[in-house]
């Protein structure tokens, strides 16, 4: 008896099969292709009813078909959503010192069940010491594979910001200095290169040469927590500026109608925007405005969601502030700034079609397609062979994305236990 084992090629089982009936010898075939899934809903973008083909970790087929197979429910199938700028949930917080591997894989598991499939931690303004201990936490937690793939990098908002009033938002004054880039590439060795993503202000000092230095090193750099005039803002994108961090937030209650950091970002081309749509970072009129400037292509949806979100209304001490969580965002009266949010951006998906009218398609382009493109994960944000399978069942709720199935490279990982 000869044993053999077939991985991933249906030619050479085929060719085996046939030496086996013209053979003396008898062979166990042990049959290690990957498992096929097939998915089936509303496809996000037209509504079309499709079958979605699974072959280990990709997606291989995307065939449409006359009904779904289960035809009482209009359940939508889209990519898995992607949150760049989220600094924890349900309790864990991913600048404590304390963080470990399995509080990192309770955040995860519990944003799988509101569709979000990639984010990336992010950590605010701190101490130098405090930072790297953050990085290197981080640093060891992805070399997990179940971490890593849900978590391609990291997210530093901080702390080469504004340090005016309002401007800083809830990030601590002491703690705010110059761009570094020594003290950047620290940061970056700690992390074991994973940082991707810095939110900077354009205007203080050295921040153009830093800005040029992050971009030929492949860091994506947003505008975030600044008072750069247009001047300023142009030779940010010509040094690589790429994005606006939380448009509208990050900025003084007060400001000159004229000469502000909104209107040369907005009228910017090179730049996209990201927004917290939960309607109280920003209201219906902002997002709408915005929205209607930079349109789909250039909006990128954020949660900026806090470890509070999902946790009991009250107060909280993190870190060094004193925190109010309401039922719809963070509060950091010390500053009357607000926090953070409190809520996933799933429910920013539902809100930006409330608010806008845009279509299913272009609001999870925005949480997931565009952020895709933003960070180079070509593999990721749309629905289409060759992509990574990390797919998601959905029907929109009032309030937000009833979310039925959530798939992570191919692999059901949340399904949602509510009988209909």
């Amino acid at each position: 008896m000869i044993i053999f084992s077939v991985n991933q090629d249906k030619k050479l089982m085929k060719m085996l099969i046939k030496q086996v009936l013209f053979s003396g010898f008898i062979f166990l075939c042990v049959n290690t292709l990957p498992a096929q899934t097939r998915i089936e809903g509303l496809h996000y973008i037209d509504k079309t009813p499709v079958s979605v083909e699974i072959e280990g970790d990709k997606i291989i087929s995307i065939t449409s078909v006359e009904r779904l197979t289960d035809g009482s429910k209009a359940v939508y199938i889209a990519p898995g959503l992607i949150d760049i700028q989220i600094n924890g949930f349900m309790g864990v917080d991913f600048a404590d010192p304390e963080l470990n591997k399995e509080d990192i894989i309770k955040a995860i598991e519990a944003l799988w069940e509101h569709g979000i499939t990639t984010f990336l931690p992010t950590l605010i303004t701190a101490g130098h010491e405090q930072l790297l201990r953050s990085f290197r936490i981080f640093a060891r937690a992805l070399e997990d594979s179940v971490i890593s793939q849900t978590i391609p990098g990291l997210h530093l908002e901080g702390p080469y910001i504004s340090p005016e009033p309002g401007y800083r938002g809830a990030h601590l004054e002491k703690y705010i200095r110059r761009p570094d880039w020594d003290e950047f590439q620290e940061f970056q060795k700690a992390s074991n290169q994973h940082i991707k993503l810095i939110t900077l202000a354009p205007e203080i000092e050295g921040a153009i040469p830093f800005i040029q230095r992050c971009a030929e090193t492949g860091v994506v750099v947003s505008l975030g927590h600044h008072n750069g005039n247009s001047k300023i803002i142009k030779s940010a994108t010509y040094a690589g500026a790429r994005l606006s961090t939380h448009m509208g937030n990050g900025c003084a209650n007060e400001i000159n109608r004229h000469n502000n950091p909104l209107w040369p970002q907005l009228s910017n081309e090179s730049l996209c925007i990201s927004i917290i749509a939960d309607g109280f970072h920003l209201n219906s009129d902002e997002i709408r405005c915005f929205y209607m400037i930079k349109g789909a292509e250039r909006t990128i949806l954020v949660s900026d969601a806090l470890d509070l979100a999902g946790l009991e209304p009250g107060e909280y001490i993190r870190g060094e502030r004193k925190v109010i969580l309401t039922p719809d965002v963070v509060k950091f009266p010390a500053e009357n700034v607000l926090a953070g949010a409190a809520s996933p951006v799933s429910k920013g998906v539902i809100n930006i079609m409330r608010f806008t009218g845009c279509s299913i398609g272009d609001a999870i382009r925005m949480a997931s397609s565009n952020p895709a493109r933003l960070l180079g994960l070509n593999y990721l944000g749309e629905l289409k062979p060759g992509n990574r399978a990390d797919i998601i069942l959905f029907t929109p709720g009032e309030k937000d994305m009833e979310i039925k199935k959530t798939y992570v490279a191919g692999k059901l990982v949340y399904e949602s236990k509510r009988q209909e």
